[in-house]
């Protein structure tokens, strides 16, 4: 039995293109693997720990190979338990909206607290930054306005897709499928056949992941 943690990171709900796609790769998912669990983290809902001074110190104590100290280690235990709840998937599904040509600031926040030595990454000065979360599948729902994709001359201005994909990789997540809701703001019909188009792959997906 495997445990699928699904990250949302809009706070539009019913009305958010990522949430719709998400909703019907959830249900194709639990169609194919009735035995798996499904864990929602909706960042929206949650407050996650402050990257703040305390929690800066621990990390670069740990860069240095030393332990935290009093307030220090408080902060980095709670960066653990946000870092080991992440861990403890075996698969992951991302839905998250364009904003302003990259990300949502909530999602960004909890990927610079997952970001941590020893934690998530590790580094080798012979072979330099290599990922600790691995063995494990994604599937990522990218929903955005405009069109951005390959081919429409907006490639360069993409900072959504291509940063949360390195990201992952960064990680150690490598087996991963993304699914792109593009040109929802083209009128009416433009978004719903963007939608359908990534409803029929997240089903493909959720079957195969």
């Amino acid at each position: 039995m495997a445990k699928l943690l699904y990250i949302e990171s809009s706070p539009r709900k019913e009305r958010s293109h990522s949430i719709h796609v998400a909703n019907a790769f959830l249900d194709a998912y639990r169609a194919a693997h009735p035995g798996d669990t499904i864990e929602t983290w909706d960042l929206w809902k949650e407050t996650l720990h402050e990257f703040d001074g305390a929690t800066i110190a621990a990390k670069y104590r740990v860069l240095e190979a030393q332990d935290p100290e009093s307030e220090e280690r408080l902060a980095w235990q709670q960066i653990e338990l946000i870092a080991n709840r992440f861990k403890s998937a075996d698969k992951f599904l991302f839905s998250l909206p364009m904003w302003n040509f990259g990300i949502p600031y909530k999602l960004k926040h909890l990927i610079d607290v997952l970001a941590q030595p020893g934690m998530t990454f590790g580094y080798d000065p012979a072979k330099g930054y290599f990922g600790l979360v691995t063995g494990k599948k994604a599937a990522v729902i990218f929903a955005r306005g405009g069109k951005y994709s390959a081919g429409s001359g907006a490639e360069a201005i993409d900072f959504q897709k291509p940063y949360l994909e390195h990201m992952l990789r960064f990680m150690g997540i490598t087996d991963f499928e993304s699914i792109i809701v593009e040109g929802t703001l083209y009128g009416p019909e433009a978004a719903a056949a963007a939608r359908e188009h990534g409803l029929a792959e997240a089903k493909r997906i959720a079957a195969a992941l």
